[in-house]
């Protein structure tokens, strides 16, 4: 027997259509924070940062493509890891089928690491993706964002009670758990006009979450996301389930 409260068709009906009046506003607001989100000032970009991509070394201004927009996901895979970031992986493959629709939009989308080219190649071919993906050859470009971290910064972290799905996370990357939290994910927006690289916005945490589609979908199943502390995080590259 279920433990969920059951009723009529009249009154799923009459439930549904006043929650219908919450998403309505939800959607409203959404609207009205993107908004706000494009009305952020833009700040020029004034360092010199580089990338090793498939065809060389290439300049912040040279990853748009001809395009006026970038969008760039900022992936968890660190040089010590042996294989990419689970959620990041997920993640990628949410945004890769997007790519194309993205370019016909005038935006450029990308994935950026610290591991060098080689790893992020050959890891990109087990996945299957197409997106690019661009190793920041030494550069700070994540750590002038705020999504790399050094051992003294963490030490707080490392030296208290470590959360299981963090340890699970770093042993299924490769690396320990120093090596792991080392790395954060992000997504940061840019824009080229006239010929400079103005940053637009930047996001990470559960900011995120529009990158992660299968939660969305989760959220209207009747059990959620369904995610109790005390069990191991479900989560696993599409090829390992």
């Amino acid at each position: 027997m279920t433990n969920h409260k059951v009723g009529t068709r009249e009154e799923w009906q009459a439930a549904r259509d006043e929650l219908l009046k919450e998403e309505k506003e939800l959607t409203h607001r959404n609207d009205e924070l993107a908004e706000k989100r494009r009305e952020l000032p833009w700040v020029p970009v004034e360092k010199e940062y580089s990338f090793e991509t498939d065809e060389g070394t290439k300049s912040l201004a040279e990853l748009f493509d001809g395009r006026s927009q970038l969008l760039i996901y900022h992936f968890m895979f660190g040089p010590p890891y042996e294989a990419g970031c689970t959620v990041c992986s997920s993640i990628a493959d949410n945004i890769d089928p997007n790519v194309a629709h993205l370019k016909a939009r005038d935006v450029t989308m990308l994935l950026v690491s610290r591991a060098p080219l080689e790893k992020l190649q050959s890891y990109k071919e087990r996945m299957g993706w197409n997106i690019d993906w661009v190793s920041t050859a030494g550069s700070d470009f994540n750590r002038d964002l705020g999504f790399t971290h050094t051992e003294e910064e963490l030490r707080p972290f490392l030296e208290g009670e470590i959360p299981p799905v963090v340890k699970q996370m770093a042993e299924a990357s490769g690396t320990d758990v120093a090596g792991y939290v080392a790395e954060g994910p992000g997504l940061s927006a840019y824009t080229l006009s006239g010929g400079v690289v103005y940053r637009t916005y930047v996001s990470t945490a559960r900011g995120l979450e529009p990158t992660m589609g299968y939660y969305f979908l989760l959220d209207r199943t009747p059990m959620g996301r369904n995610e109790p502390a005390s069990m191991p995080f479900w989560l696993r590259r599409h090829d390992e389930y």
